[in-house]
């Protein structure tokens, strides 16, 4: 058989190699849906619109579940973890945290994995400070647990800003069940610092409305009502009208608490208003 000329090999090469498919980069299309979904999920919560966040996060869950993405699956569990908690379903939260916890740690997603884990230890406490038939001595023990665990996890979120500032609020959160004041306004205020440096203005705002708990649970009204103030000041930067309506009648309670009736009236009406602007009918006739 005649050998092919070696110039024409190489043109047979070359030529083979010019038409072989062009690379494809990553794509990203329909992650970029979820994540676009999960933020919506998320301002729509933060307004009280738990119902139609939940529709949201459930949408972002099966985008990241086509796109098998781990972190996405993970995030789109807790976020819808997180409204269920605010919807009442403390159960199938508290469900969704730790299978996200489980499913972070099988990953090596590290901090998803620790921020899981602080929202269960967050909705414990919450749970555990609404609770006014619980064992106080059984209380503040709980929480001193609770503490030792955030310090645990600590290391695995230090280097995200997002992930240490909700472990500060959280610290915040056992420091005031165990009635150490002064250590549960300076770990919320450690949030703060975060959500201010990253103009974070609704979770700042939050900051300020916990502290303002903190001062009202210790007995100083005037300190909390300046707090809850500095609360409606951030939220109106972004037109927060649930965080509005909350710090509002918040600062009711604080001024009922004072003995300042008339001024409770005042802040209340003004926050059953906002609630009514914004269609939450329940809470405003409440």
């Amino acid at each position: 058989m005649k050998k092919l000329p070696i110039y024409f090999a190489f043109i047979f090469l070359l030529f083979s190699c010019s038409s072989s498919p062009t690379p494809v980069p990553d794509i990203f299309t329909t992650r970029d849906m979820a994540v676009q979904q999960l933020n919506l999920a998320s301002q729509t919560a933060n307004r009280g619109l738990y119902e139609d966040a939940l529709l949201m996060v459930e949408e972002a869950r099966r985008l990241s579940l086509s796109a098998d993405d781990p972190a996405l699956r993970i995030q789109s569990t807790i976020n819808r973890g997180n409204i269920l908690f605010s919807l009442g379903r403390e159960a199938l939260a508290f469900n969704d945290w730790e299978i996200a916890a489980a499913e972070a740690d099988t990953s090596g997603e590290s901090v998803l994995a620790a921020q899981a884990r602080i929202f269960l230890i967050r909705a414990s406490l919450v749970l555990l400070s609404n609770d006014e038939t619980a064992d106080r001595a059984a209380s503040s023990a709980a929480a001193a647990e609770f503490k030792t665990e955030l310090d645990r996890l600590l290391p695995a979120v230090r280097q995200d800003p997002h992930s240490s500032a909700l472990l500060y609020l959280t610290l915040g959160l056992a420091e005031r069940q165990l009635e150490r004041w002064t250590e549960a306004e300076t770990a919320v205020r450690r949030a703060l610092d975060i959500y201010e440096r990253n103009l974070n203005l609704e979770d700042a705002a939050y900051s300020w409305f916990l502290i303002a708990s903190i001062r009202s649970l210790s007995g100083n009204y005037d300190a909390a009502l300046e707090a809850l103030r500095a609360s409606i000041r951030l939220d109106r930067r972004v037109e927060n009208s649930y965080g509005l309506d909350s710090s509002w009648q918040a600062m009711g309670d604080v001024y009922q608490k004072a003995g300042r009736s008339e001024e409770a009236m005042a802040a209340w009406h003004r926050a059953a208003e906002i609630y009514g602007a914004i269609g939450l009918a329940e809470r405003a006739e409440r």
